[in-house]
């Protein structure tokens, strides 16, 4: 340590190296989850909140807008008219922005690969739709495997922690599905990296500050409710920064607020007030969606211990993060500030929300995403562990790994739908079990004869046979992904022999 404290030079070399050992693990192994991801997807838009992000990214793409007068035609409108008279969604247009290379993709390859007849080119682009969520799902894990190297954990560890939340949380089934939440989650494990990837000792610069805030300031742009993250952050810099974190905070507390008030002014531009959020005052049977009505004991009830949406049923590893957390506050107050938190803040929040459940959706839609910041722990729990500690990290991964496999086989949709997820008056049943549900889909449909379209097993391949795609372009496609997966698999392989060396 005093040769590197007295010769700067050095310290930056061993810090360059560093940061080239860490990318030369980290890339091939976002690269490798992207494929598997992306393999293994659904390609199919289903529920509303999805249908509305594609139509607007078609908008986006096709007339340079967010309205989508399109889902009027398809008496799949959701949201309101504008003070213009547009139909908008009441969503920001932020998973709509990221989405358009995937549509752009999708467009372009549903147009000139053979055996794609023209009236199917929007379900091919939906498929194509369905790889943003792999992308950010993959980033997700492979960000938190940044941050376990840049804890100091070992490479092994640290891919073994990095494993267990890819494959074991909801970041593996949602990366099939066209919700939001793996861009939110990688968002904010994005703004975590950026303030929280230097030594504890260290200053945090105003840039990192910006651009933790632009990350912050983005996922408000997918889902306002995200705002709620913000105050998290801003306490986990000055408890780990203390009199050092005011400056990058301030910094933080700036780019957010730029980012919230451009979106308060698209929605006064939109609705005529800040507050609009272009929100339906009710849905199905006239039930009122966005108010907060639901008693705080059922809303914790149903995401702690209910059979369709506990957060330790669908998402096992939290167990090991949590006893993993007094060892990541070992390592970074701030960080581990962030992780332990910010779940908290989000199950109270939602909790109350009418709409707890998340609508439509497998496990417990709306706190996914803090659900991988709590994972951060699971590098520290990992690390010097005790032999019990082992025998549960092998438990909770394959208790996760079943219940992301079991939601991903079958449609969720047809699961909630022929399983009465909802009562006559449209109220989540709490006694719902999906698991069950979907475990009974599977084995109908491995006994039985074709299903129709739309229902048997939830993966693109099967779906698009059905609507009419050619094998041709099915098989050019799967090669593509395989090739893919098997490279960027080698290369991690090599990376990791590098790093352990």
């Amino acid at each position: 340590m005093s040769t590197t404290a007295s010769s700067p030079i050095s310290s930056s070399a061993a810090g360059s190296s560093g940061g080239r050992s860490r990318a030369a693990l980290v890339i091939p192994f976002f690269l490798f989850l992207n494929f598997a991801y992306f393999l293994f997807s659904s390609g199919r838009v289903r529920t509303i909140d999805e249908v509305s992000a594609a139509f607007q990214v078609e908008s986006l793409a096709k007339r340079g807008a967010t309205a989508i007068p399109q889902a009027v035609e398809a008496n799949q409108f959701y949201g309101t008219f504008d003070r213009f008279g547009r139909p908008q969604s009441p969503y920001p247009p932020g998973q709509a922005f990221a989405l358009l290379p995937w549509y752009v993709a999708g467009q372009f390859a549903g147009r000139h690969l053979p055996g794609v007849p023209r009236a199917l080119r929007d379900a091919f682009s939906d498929f194509f739709l369905t790889g943003e969520s792999a992308f950010f799902s993959a980033l997700a894990a492979a960000l938190s495997l940044y941050i376990f190297l840049e804890l100091g954990i070992a490479p092994k560890i640290s891919l073994l922690a990095a494993g267990i939340l890819a494959f074991a949380t909801p970041l593996a089934a949602y990366s099939g599905w066209l919700y939001s939440e793996p861009l939110a989650a990688a968002l904010l494990l994005a703004a975590a990296a950026v303030l929280f990837s230097t030594p504890q000792t260290a200053n945090i610069s105003i840039l990192r500050g910006l651009s933790a805030g632009v990350f912050l300031g983005a996922a408000v742009w997918v889902r306002p409710t995200h705002v709620i993250a913000v105050p998290v952050f801003l306490v986990a810099l000055f408890v780990g920064k203390r009199k050092k974190g005011w400056r990058p905070a301030i910094a933080l507390a700036v780019a957010v607020g730029v980012s919230a008030a451009l979106l308060l002014w698209r929605d006064a531009y939109l609705h005529g007030s800040f507050w609009d959020f272009g929100y339906p005052a009710a849905a199905e049977g006239g039930k009122a969606l966005n108010t907060f009505e639901t008693p705080l004991a059922t809303g914790l009830r149903g995401f702690l211990v209910s059979p369709g949406k506990s957060i330790f049923l669908f998402s096992p590893p939290i167990l090991l993060a949590m006893l993993g957390l007094p060892r990541l506050w070992r390592r970074d107050w701030g960080l581990a500030v962030v992780a332990a938190v910010t779940p908290v803040v989000y199950l109270l929040f939602f909790s109350t929300y009418t709409q707890w459940e998340g609508g439509y959706c497998y496990g417990p839609r709306y706190v996914v995403p803090t659900l991988v910041l709590l994972g951060l722990g699971v590098g520290p729990a990992l690390d010097a562990a005790s032999r019990k500690t082992r025998l549960l990290a092998i438990a909770v991964f394959a208790g996760g790994f079943f219940v992301q496999a079991i939601g991903s086989a079958t449609s969720f949709l047809e699961a909630d739908v022929v399983g009465a997820y909802y009562d006559a008056q449209y109220n989540y049943r709490m006694s719902f079990s999906p698991i069950a549900m979907q475990i009974h889909l599977l084995a109908h449909y491995a006994r039985s004869a074709a299903a129709p379209i739309g229902r048997g097993f939830d993966k693109w391949w099967v779906f698009l046979s059905k609507a009419g795609v050619s094998t041709t372009a099915l098989v050019l496609i799967a090669a593509v992904l395989v090739a893919g997966l098997v490279a960027s698999g080698l290369a991690l392989r090599r990376a990791y022999t590098t790093a352990a060396t």
